[in-house]
Parts: C-alpha cells; structure tokens; sequence
C-alpha cells in the first residue's frame, strides 16, 4: 500500500489531528529531514487490518472483532509517498467462550527502510457461526 498525501489529509479531518508535519506540504518541504509530510502514527496503526487482513483463515466465521493493543511502538515515519506492507505473527490462539482468540504481533514496514514503522500485539476475537445440527430421526 503506498500512503498518499490524501490519506493523510483524510486521517487529519477524521481526528482533527493537523498538526503541521502531517498537512502542510510546503513547511515540510523546508523543516522535515526528507522535505515530505509523514503520516500520523495512530494511521500507521489504524492500517493494520488493511495490511494484514486476511492472515488467518477461519472457517465458519460469523465475525471478528478487534479487541485491543498491547504494546505499541512507532519506531519509523512513515513519508508521505512510502511504501508499507504488514507483517504478522501468531503469538498465541485459543479458544474461550465459543471464539478464536487471537494475540498477533504486527509489524508495519516501509519498502527500504530498517526499521518498522510500528510495531503492536493486536487482540482479535473470531466467533463463529452457529452449525445447524440436523434433526434427530425416531424410529
């Protein structure tokens, strides 16, 4: 997924969150070190189902919710322009009160750079759609 300067602007208005080295292309083309805006570090982690969607497959799925973070850390910006992918790891599955519990840790990379821009343990719920059972037969 490339982040776009209108992602960005997007992301601002949904949180009110214009601060500067997000919004204002022209000052971050004289004040920041690579001259772009970067992108909000709760967008960065906001795209996470988006980058890993689909990283576990679960039969009979009625619906998933995420239920947490733990752990969240912003080591990189994220320019506007990069490159990011996810990348995820099952930490932890079990099953408790009919759902698939599922502690991941995301990492959020940009295309050619070192370090993750973010890095998290997300908690999703899996629940599953009820098996209709078939009738019993009598005899």
């Amino acid at each position: 997924m490339v982040i776009d300067q209108q992602m960005i602007d997007r992301f601002a208005k949904a949180t009110e969150d214009y601060q500067w080295i997000h919004v204002d292309t022209a000052r971050a083309a004289r004040e920041l070190p690579e001259g772009k805006t970067i992108a909000h570090g709760y967008m960065t982690l906001a795209l996470i189902p988006a980058l890993t969607g689909g990283f576990v497959e679960v039969e009979n799925l009625a619906k998933a919710v995420n239920f947490g973070c733990n752990k969240v850390r912003f080591y990189s910006p994220v320019p506007v322009g990069s490159k990011v992918r996810g990348r995820a790891t099952v930490i932890q599955a079990r099953i408790r009160g009919g759902a698939l519990h599922l502690l991941s840790q995301i990492k959020v990379e940009i295309e050619g750079v070192k370090k993750p821009a973010c890095v998290a343990e997300t908690l999703g719920i899996y629940f599953f759609a009820e098996i209709e059972q078939p009738a019993a037969q009598t005899a």
